[in-house]
């Protein structure tokens, strides 16, 4: 299938490794030219070559942290003029710490709200008056199946990733006037760095359990009995990405090999 991506320029954040690298190199290989942040200066760099080795597609690295405002109009700014056009939005950040309400203070709550929401805002704010000249976009946000199915000791991310989704749901039909989709990918288990050094291996690696043995035992839950691969995820957002999803706007769609119970 031809998603009809060739020509088209994306934007990923958090794309050095993981699921951010995966959704780059998956847009590049349909044949859209990439711009990819991270705070990672040289595995961005090494990233970006290795990509563009195996796409034939350009891409640019853009060392970013998206904490900060003026990293995020730097690299809107290098996008335009390495493109003159941003037709794909990925918003992505790693994830906030873990811990329970009682153990978060003020500038831990700080810290995750302008991580995982503030940076959104910013980034939509002076991206999408761009895909409104040029006759419409894709915005796509990544954000976790904690904002169906709440996850134990991620209160962080538990609450204010919702708040992504009131606002892409908000945005969808502002922006649906002027052919702009905005749509949410909520990974589940997806075998990262993350997942790796999350709570729940760390504690059974603490207690004489293998990384491996610790990772097989985090999937027994999943109906299909798997961790997921980046490259998974990578493949369900070039489609929200293509001409084929042009209907597909305001959802939340979790990948997740179906651990999420919830119907809704």
């Amino acid at each position: 299938m031809d998603l009809g991506l060739t020509g088209k320029a994306a934007l990923v954040l958090a794309a050095s490794k993981g699921i951010g690298r995966a959704c780059a190199a998956t847009l590049a290989a349909e044949g859209a030219g990439v711009t990819i942040g991270s705070r990672n200066q040289q595995m961005l760099e090494q990233t970006a070559q290795e990509i563009e080795r195996e796409s034939g597609q350009r891409i640019l690295a853009v060392p970013t942290d998206v904490n900060n405002e003026e990293d995020i109009k730097a690299i809107v700014t290098a996008t335009m003029k390495a493109f003159g056009r941003i037709d794909i939005l990925v918003t992505n950040a790693g994830g906030p710490p873990s811990g329970i309400f009682e153990s978060l203070d003020d500038s831990q709550w700080q810290h995750a709200f302008e991580q995982i929401f503030l940076s959104i805002v910013r980034l939509i704010r002076l991206v999408s008056p761009v895909m409104q000249q040029t006759g419409g976009g894709r915005i796509i946000n990544i954000v976790s199946t904690s904002v169906k199915q709440p996850i134990e000791r991620l209160i962080l991310s538990n609450a204010l990733r919702l708040g992504v989704v009131g606002l892409a749901k908000t945005l969808s039909f502002e922006l649906a006037p002027f052919n702009i989709t905005v749509n949410n990918v909520c990974p589940g288990r997806i075998l990262t760095d993350r997942i790796r050094q999350g709570h729940m291996v760390q504690e059974q690696i603490a207690q004489g359990i293998s990384e491996d043995e610790a990772l097989n035992s985090i999937a027994q839950d999943i109906p299909l009995q798997r961790l997921g691969k980046p490259e998974e995820v990578g493949a369900l957002v070039a489609f929200l990405a293509s001409e084929q999803a042009g209907y597909i706007t305001g959802t939340t769609i979790q990948i997740d090999g179906g651990l999420v119970s919830a119907v809704f």
